[in-house]
């Protein structure tokens, strides 16, 4: 599911044929009599969103009296292929968990399958808890581009990168924590001197791309990366961002910073290796924080990317209201209880990043850091979203050219090139 979420574009061209295929078929639909609230979400039951949003339901009936919650579990895979489909039909929920992006909440908007939220986001002041870069994956204009436009969708926490790294190895080797970009690349020449491999990686999947885009990034500004995601300007494959971002992405797996193996390594297998301890350095999201709280058998930690003030990350996944909800009201309701301080203080405390928490009621230390983190990003406007968002198939086009970055089959200048193309292809037509 992980690696799911980082497709966010390259499911276009399934939803398109989903819509297409859309009817309006017979079931038992959403209840009208204002007693059922229909709700689904792809959230764990363990994952800090999940004992959020469980909470939030008893939160929610307690103020509700007669009301109930059908909570209907669903896939992420599930919901991200039928729910055109099911949200064209008699079926739909009166409230639903979607993937932000142009291809995904942006698509569906434009298709007028989900309900403008603009007046209750304003009445209820969700806007106001927001920051700049969470607000963008929320709004969608006609086009169903993101970034400004009416509100399709609501997130009550959010997503960013970061360096998780074992402490114990750093004290066993005598290597300063990465404060500093300096003390990261000494830190690896160290580690590759000792015969270990630094970073734990994954070529055939999100994670190598994110490496070389979080490295352009610390050579970039907003107006860049509004350019890139937001069609807000030119992109360049060959300027000085992207040029650094693939040079020294190379130059790392000759280093041996980055295995050469890695070209055909998962994500969970990444993952599973620094928990391990057979990496002592992963760069990835806080989707693994709670992960690594309960299987980590090492001491850790984890700090923002020195040397940059833009990181990978957005507002988290959206409530969405479908056009066709029999019962709006309740679901404003319930958004509102999860941008709640309770269900947001708990949501920080169970390891996830709330947007709008009491930090002084988060208890768990690397929880606070965790949160206090994504304070300093949010607070410089240091969302940068994701490399394969902007235009259809993206992803698959960053995953086949990284690998051969990492195999040395391409060189960066080629695959600079082979960015450029595929991107110009899938920019939509001002």
């Amino acid at each position: 599911m992980l690696t799911a979420r980082r497709r966010v574009v390259a499911t276009a061209a399934v939803l398109t044929g989903s819509l297409l295929l859309a009817s309006c078929g017979g079931s038992d639909g959403g209840s009208s009599d204002g007693k059922t609230l229909r709700l689904w979400h792809y959230e764990g039951p363990d994952s800090a969103m999940g004992a959020a949003w469980n909470e939030a339901i008893k939160e929610f009936e307690a103020k509700h009296p007669g009301v109930k919650v059908k909570f209907e579990e669903k896939g992420f895979e599930q919901i991200q292929k039928t729910a055109p489909m099911v949200l064209n039909s008699s079926d739909a929920p009166d409230i639903m968990e979607y993937n932000k992006g142009n291809a995904t909440a942006g698509l569906l908007s434009k298709q007028g399958l989900l309900t403008d939220l603009t007046p209750e986001v304003t009445k209820r002041g969700w806007d106001k808890e927001l920051s700049a870069g969470v607000k963008t994956t929320s709004q969608y204009d006609t086009n169903g581009v993101m970034g400004s436009g009416k509100w399709y969708g609501v997130p009550n926490y959010a997503e960013y990168t970061m360096i998780f790294y074992n402490k114990d190895l750093f004290k066993k080797y005598k290597v300063a924590e990465p404060k500093t970009f300096d003390d990261l690349t000494a830190a690896m020449d160290t580690f590759v001197a000792k015969g270990i491999t630094p970073l734990a990686n994954a070529g055939a999947e999100y994670m190598a791309q994110q490496y070389l885009y979080q490295l352009a990034l610390s050579k970039a500004d907003r107006s860049w990366v509004d350019s890139y995601e937001l069609y807000r300007g030119e992109t360049d494959f060959h300027d000085a961002a992207w040029t650094y971002g693939a040079t020294t992405f190379a130059d790392w797996v000759k280093k041996g910073y980055i295995s050469k193996t890695s070209s055909g390594t998962k994500a969970e297998d990444a993952g599973v290796a620094f928990i391990q301890g057979k990496n002592p350095i992963l760069f990835s999201g806080s989707w693994w924080y709670g992960r690594f709280t309960t299987e980590n058998k090492f001491d850790w930690g984890s700090v923002l990317w020195p040397g940059s003030d833009l990181t990978l990350g957005s507002g988290g996944n959206l409530w969405v209201v479908p056009q066709g909800a029999k019962n709006k009201d309740l679901a404003y309701d319930f958004i509102d209880i999860t941008m709640s301080k309770k269900i947001q203080n708990l949501l920080g405390n169970k390891g996830g990043v709330p947007v709008a928490a009491d930090p002084s009621a988060i208890t768990d230390p690397r929880a606070r850091t965790l949160i206090a983190d994504f304070n300093t990003l949010s607070g410089r406007d240091g969302l940068a979203f994701y490399p394969d968002w902007p235009v259809p198939g993206f992803y698959d086009v960053l995953v086949s050219e990284t690998q051969k970055l990492i195999t040395g089959s391409a060189t960066p200048d080629a695959y600079l090139g082979a960015l450029q193309k595929a991107y110009d292809k899938g920019v939509p037509k001002q």
